[in-house]
């Protein structure tokens, strides 16, 4: 009798043992050991993702990864769970599929990284009010909107079509390039105007780089925060004040306001629910990084360095998103 009884006891005890194996290889199933990154091509996004990655394999001891492509193919792979983490979703520049990836729940917003950011057509200010030091004239004095331009073809012409002007556009592959192809056709730009499309940023950077040092006319798209708006004296062209139906018809307003987020997929809260609280707590500014990418120009640094400078000249602010814990190993790992 006692055999069975012992024999009974050892198997619930056996069962019991196999149920907390169990449980303990679920949890560690819905664990990550590798967090991925978006990096959908421009310096601003990278730098964030370095100061993250940082703070989360110094600090929370997470491996971390970037996978790269265009705005679409990034955020998709956000969706499905591909990439864990976006640390700048423009969200009006995808607003439709931003909005249904938050209504059907597949991604998460933890914060707004920043949201004085600017968009849309710029010239470099010389070119409406000249530059006395450099002996520039004005060269379309009376310019002043988005509208205006096809006025001056001869101030933005194109080398490859004389006679007619060339715009800038933003790289195939990017959201705000149909919003500037809508423009093209709703302004009537196309009579004078050629739609260029460059294919990176870095196509844009040089162009504007070259004609800027030139003192020539020069016409695109950009953005801040960026190195460029903030090493170069550019002007936003003019455009009617954003109005959402007309927006949504025509696209002949200012762009919307644009919220740029921390996002992540919807697993990542119980997959590494630290790294999303500390990623709910990530705030910055336009100028805040401009600083970095100003660095990154003037440095010919990468972007990995320039997180670095910028998490030394800004410890104050990246250690009040973390414990002090946290923020002290991160500390001593960067010493």
């Amino acid at each position: 009798m006692k055999k069975i009884l012992y024999l009974f006891f050892a198997a619930i005890l056996i069962v019991l043992s196999a149920c907390g194996s169990s449980d303990s290889g679920s949890a560690s199933e819905q664990g990550i050991d590798t967090i991925t990154f978006a990096d959908a091509g421009w310096d601003s996004i990278k730098v964030h993702n370095s100061i993250a990655q940082t703070i989360i394999e110094e600090g929370y001891g997470y491996q971390t990864d970037v996978t790269s492509g265009s705005t679409a193919a990034t955020f998709q792979g956000l969706r499905d769970g591909d990439i864990n983490v976006y640390m700048e979703v423009w969200t009006d520049n995808i607003k439709e599929i931003y909005g249904e990836a938050m209504d059907t729940g597949d991604i998460e917003k933890l914060s707004t990284n920043f949201d004085d950011n600017t968009q849309g057509l710029y010239v470099p200010t010389y070119v409406i009010e000249g530059d006395p030091e450099r002996g520039i004239e004005p060269l379309a004095p009376d310019l002043k909107t988005v509208e205006d331009l096809k006025k001056y073809p001869e101030v933005f012409e194109d080398p490859e079509d004389p006679g007619r002007g060339r715009i800038i556009n933003a790289p195939s592959g990017w959201a705000v390039a149909e919003a500037i192809d809508a423009k093209f056709e709703a302004y009537g730009l196309e009579e004078t105007m050629n739609n260029f499309m460059p294919g990176s940023d870095a196509a844009i950077v040089a162009d504007l780089t070259d004609a800027y040092e030139a003192g020539r006319g020069w016409v695109g798209y950009y953005w801040s925060p960026t190195a460029v708006t903030a090493k170069y004296d550019l002007t936003l062209l003019e455009e009617p004040a954003y109005d959402e139906e007309t927006w949504n018809e025509t696209k002949t307003t200012e762009f919307p306001p644009n919220d740029v987020v921390v996002a992540v997929h919807k697993d990542m809260p119980e997959q590494a629910s630290e790294v999303v609280e500390f990623l709910k707590n990530y705030e910055t500014s336009s100028e805040l990084t401009e600083e970095a990418l100003s660095y990154m120009d003037e440095n010919n640094a990468s972007a990995e360095e320039a997180a670095n400078w910028w998490m030394k000249e800004h410890e104050d602010i990246w250690t009040s998103w973390v414990s002090e814990d946290i923020a002290n190993k991160v500390k001593d790992a960067m010493q």
